[in-house]
């Protein structure tokens, strides 16, 4: 089961949160909320509101426990941005960009990481059962110029 919690339009650059996800993506739920409270950046702010919805999400709607969630996958992508301008001499203007974002958090219970890790490790036996099969197969002879 996946539970998804969002944030749309944040007011803050997407590259910026980017290095704040990617740090937190592949821990475990503890230890990302632990991360995110060292992380010195307003970005951390957000993903932790984010991480704790989804958590919220999981707990309140689906009456999952937080010790059996896992983090599956934290997306940032670029949201509308906001065109300003700022006066400068000479009767011209410089433009600026004020750039928004979505984040959004998935979670998953282990039960079913465990499951799909079993379901990969099944497909890839059967992968090797079949190249074993194509290996040992009799090879057809070649022709050569006198056979012709």
């Amino acid at each position: 089961m996946t539970i998804t919690a969002s944030q749309i339009y944040a007011r803050q650059a997407p590259r910026k949160v980017r290095l704040v996800a990617n740090t937190v993506k592949s821990l475990p739920l503890a230890d990302a909320f632990q991360q995110l409270g060292v992380i010195n950046r307003e970005a951390s702010i957000l993903v932790m509101k984010v991480l704790r919805q989804a958590v919220a999400n999981a707990t309140h709607n689906h009456g999952l426990k937080a010790e059996d969630l896992v983090i599956k996958s934290i997306r940032v992508d670029g949201g509308s941005v906001y065109k300003r301008f700022r006066a400068v001499s000479r009767g011209r203007a410089h433009s600026i960009m004020k750039k928004t974002c979505h984040v959004t958090v998935e979670l998953m219970e282990k039960t079913d990481v465990v499951a799909k890790t079993d379901s990969v490790e099944k497909t890839e036996n059967q992968a090797e059962v079949q190249a074993e099969a194509v290996t040992t197969a009799p090879k057809k002879a070649k022709k050569t110029r006198a056979d012709k």
